[in-house]
């Protein structure tokens, strides 16, 4: 049995239910999993040791919403962006004009281009959406593609109606044959509920489809203004509510009353609709940043992702979404990191796998050249990232 044991650990973040902080700390992997945790004095042998010369370490990230499988870029929509003009979702067409001229081997290496950048930035577990193929052909070939290249697979046919579509004609195809051809490989169906994209009515009728497949589902919801996101999730027992920049008093009883079983210091009961903030995106697009305080306040579980795409969050970079939420979210650093690590394993519904730092969980190991975690958002912007560990395995 392969044994490493990671010693002279600084800090060590664990995320479990108890929130341990445990200071000159080792972990033991073996093979793929955590099998010890403890103070570095008491660890026990291993046909490895790593000694970490008192450097912090914490779960790896658990990105819960990107967009990796495109081509081009729009880079030019941004600076128009960042020049005044508003944001609007139909600048999704451009990048899917631009992916349909890939080849299968450019987007393949594209893709995983992308999700090596994010997994040498600390980002272990990682969700990616179809969504800029939206017709039969394109959507299948994205999800054959992105099934081998990524750990959650989310089908996103319903992200914009294509140009010169019926819009009810199209959500028929989304939520029946495009649904049926790739069901086999995928893990989540999603749905852009927002103005521009798709209407109650037609996110209904795809969050429908999934529920009778038993395929769970996910929500883009609340982003440019208040709307039925959130109440479509949580009727629809959707793992999550992605963006929620925009709430009402009735969208956060909504969120709440659906945790109202779950038991947070424990981690057991009926699990609700995580409220996943973006907050890369929301400076990107220059919307008020999602209110994590309050959601958290009010006891709904939120987490953190980049929602990496090429329009309005053109960075897989975990790190600057934990520093942001801490410098301008109002996010403690504890909160932060469980919101990016946990909290997202529980937005894929993942989190008896990772997400955190327990025996028995996968060896997801973020190590940072820092001596404390805080460095996060104490230094903005720097690479703090170390080494990774994936699955036991040293991955950087």
């Amino acid at each position: 049995m392969a044994t490493t044991l990671l010693t002279n650990i600084g800090q060590l973040t664990t995320v479990d239910a108890s929130s341990r902080v445990v200071e000159n700390a080792a972990v033991l992997i073996e093979n793929e999993q955590i099998a010890w945790i403890g103070c570095a004095s008491d660890a026990p042998q291993a046909a490895t040791v790593t000694d970490l010369s008192g450097k912090a370490v914490l779960p790896g990230w658990v990105d819960s919403h990107s967009h990796l499988i495109f081509g081009g870029d729009r880079a030019e929509e941004f600076v128009a962006r960042m020049a005044g003009e508003s944001y609007a979702a139909g600048g999704i067409a451009v990048t899917t004009a631009a992916t349909r001229n890939l080849s299968n081997e450019q987007l393949t290496n594209l893709v995983a281009t992308r999700r090596h950048e994010a997994l040498r930035m600390g980002t272990t577990w990682m969700e990616t959406k179809t969504g800029y193929g939206l017709e039969m052909a394109e959507e299948i070939r994205h999800a054959q593609l992105g099934r081998r290249l990524v750990d959650t697979l989310t089908f996103l046919g319903a992200h914009l109606v294509p140009a010169n579509s019926n819009a009810d004609e199209y959500t028929d195809l989304v939520a029946g044959q495009m649904l049926e051809a790739v069901a086999e490989h995928i893990d989540f169906v999603d749905v852009f509920c927002e103005r521009g994209a798709f209407n109650e009515e037609q996110s209904r009728r795809v969050l429908h489809a999934a529920q009778q497949k038993n395929i769970p589902s996910k929500v883009h919801g609340n982003q440019l203004g208040h709307g039925p996101g959130v109440k479509l999730a949580v009727e629809f027992h959707s793992h999550s509510v992605d963006h929620v920049n925009y709430l009402e008093n009735s969208d956060f009883q909504a969120l709440a009353g659906s945790w109202s079983n779950w038991e947070s210091t424990s981690r057991t009961g009926k699990r609700g609709t995580v409220a996943t903030c973006l907050p890369a995106c929301d400076l990107s697009t220059r919307q008020p940043l999602a209110p994590g305080r309050e959601l958290l306040d009010a006891g709904i579980p939120i987490a953190l992702a980049s929602n990496c795409n090429p329009g309005t969050s053109y960075t897989s970079n975990m790190n600057f979404a934990v520093a942001t939420a801490v410098l301008q979210m109002n996010l403690t650093l504890a909160e932060a990191i469980e919101a990016a690590t946990y909290s997202g394993a529980l937005a894929l519904g993942v989190q008896d796998q990772v997400g955190s730092i327990e025996v028995g969980k996968r060896a997801d190991l973020h190590v940072l050249d820092a001596p404390v975690a805080a460095h996060l958002a104490y230094r903005p912007g720097m690479n703090l990232t170390h080494s990774v560990y994936r699955a036991g395995q040293l991955v950087r």
